[in-house]
């Protein structure tokens, strides 16, 4: 009974989850269930996405099976590149400081800010009237 082995990561952006599960092969990418072109279907997300196997220049050597859930294509595309970096450095130990070098082990904390009771919005008031 052979198991290959099998790396699994978290990343997170804004209210997205990615979890993503990183096993040695062709470079085939699969997210939810869909190819990884229908899935992020413009350039710059598939970029996004891609930029920790550039940085750390391993190709097409692993394949991708991704679970992203909660916010929009931006902030998952953000949580998947954070979650690949990170099974790239447990596969790959001596990959950390390149990809930290390019930011991609930094978690982006920013969140929308919650709406605040008796204003319109998070910081907008309603008018404030003299008389």
């Amino acid at each position: 009974m052979s198991q290959e082995t099998t790396y699994v990561a978290t990343g997170r952006r804004k209210t997205a989850v990615a979890r993503v599960r990183m096993t040695p092969g062709t470079g085939q990418i699969k997210i939810n269930g869909r190819t990884f072109e229908e899935y992020f279907p413009t350039a710059p997300l598939q970029n996004t996405v891609l930029k920790p196997f550039q940085t750390a220049n391993v190709g097409k050597t692993y394949d991708l099976a991704v679970n992203a859930s909660g916010g929009g294509s931006h902030g998952q595309a953000g949580a998947v590149r954070l979650a690949v970096s990170r099974a790239l450095i447990l596969a790959d130990a001596t990959l950390r400081p390149t990809l930290k070098i390019e930011g991609l082990l930094t978690r982006d904390p920013r969140m929308k800010e919650r709406k605040k009771s008796g204003q319109p919005g998070a910081r907008k008031r309603f008018q404030f009237s003299k008389r």
